[in-house]
């Protein structure tokens, strides 16, 4: 896992409200249990047509965006069932980032442990980011996750929270057993205690 520090890209958005996990990646591509691959998955029923052709309507699939990091989404990303392949097919194809209202729990869970990072904003923020970067497609935001700061042109900074757990590992690029792995010598001089 790369580490998360700071972070400078356009941004996609997806203005949709309650975009659930089904939608992010159909059940029919969950049968596999790695990430390789699931890039092409993301949005399938909205990125494809119904006889597989591209959507070039559709964001993921403009030129502009290909390279963009940071996805905008409307409130409520990430709501119905836990799927986990639903971050692993964004990361995969690229996304680092998630900018929201609000997440579903477990959604937002599986994202900071696969190194997405969901970000809340209020709905004022939101409208703003959505407007400027509607306006001006080329705009890049800025991630500084050391002080939990969204940078936002020309001179707006937003904090956001996160888990201060999370946070660390992310900072680290390490998941959850890979940061106890890295503290083995300490755990292991604690049990002698």
């Amino acid at each position: 896992m790369a580490k998360f520090t700071h972070l400078k890209s356009r941004v996609i958005v997806i203005p949709n409200r309650n975009i659930d996990t089904d939608q992010i990646i159909p059940a029919r591509f969950l049968k596999v249990t790695d990430k390789n691959g699931l890039g092409e998955a993301l949005f399938s029923d909205w990125r494809y047509n119904s006889d597989g052709s591209i959507n070039p309507d559709f964001v993921l699939n403009q030129q502009q965006n290909q390279d963009a990091k940071i996805l905008l989404a409307g409130d409520n990303f990430g709501c119905g069932s836990s799927r986990e392949h639903a971050p692993w097919a964004l990361t995969a194809w690229g996304i680092s980032a998630v900018i929201s209202t609000s997440f579903a729990d477990i959604f937002r869970n599986n994202s900071l442990k696969n190194a997405l990072l969901p970000i809340v904003v209020t709905t004022d923020i939101h409208q703003s980011l959505f407007e400027l970067v509607t306006k001006s497609p080329d705009t890049e935001l800025s991630i500084d996750l050391a002080s939990q700061t969204l940078i936002i042109p020309p001179d707006t900074n937003v904090t956001f929270p996160i888990d201060s757990f999370a946070k660390k590992c992310l900072l680290n690029g390490v998941d959850q057993l890979g940061y106890i792995l890295s503290n083995e010598s300490l755990i292991e001089a604690y049990e002698l205690t």
